[in-house]
């Protein structure tokens, strides 16, 4: 049976990108060798959404107030790349990781399926 999922984000300074995961977010870790950070995600959601161009992957981060969040992680130093727009499904933002990769936010309107 699975029972777990695996997130890579690729990065050109994972060095960088790990630091801000265990520093800035305060997500939970174990070193896997040589300083190899994975980490604990919070409760995670799958949608799959039709395209019509290339597939691929984009990773969000939920939360409860998109502002608030938003005003936390600037007071850290975290460069939002996107205003707070609102869509049907949520208020939505992205910020940018120091190795240049770029994350969305938001805060769901929607049921979770993480409450499940």
């Amino acid at each position: 049976m699975i029972n777990g999922g695996h997130v890579i984000i690729y990065s050109r300074d994972a060095e960088a990108d790990r630091a801000f995961f265990r520093d800035v977010l305060e997500y939970p870790h174990v070193d896997a060798g040589a300083g190899w950070l994975v980490f604990k995600l919070p409760p995670t959601e799958l949608a799959v959404h039709p395209t019509e161009g290339p597939e691929t992957q984009e990773l969000y981060l939920m939360c409860d107030d998109v502002d608030a969040t938003v005003r936390t992680l600037a007071a850290k130093g975290v460069e939002f790349v996107q205003p707070v727009t609102d869509a049907r499904w949520g208020r939505l933002t992205r910020f940018r990781l120091p190795g240049g990769g770029e994350v969305g936010m938001y805060e769901p309107r929607h049921e979770r399926a993480t409450d499940l």
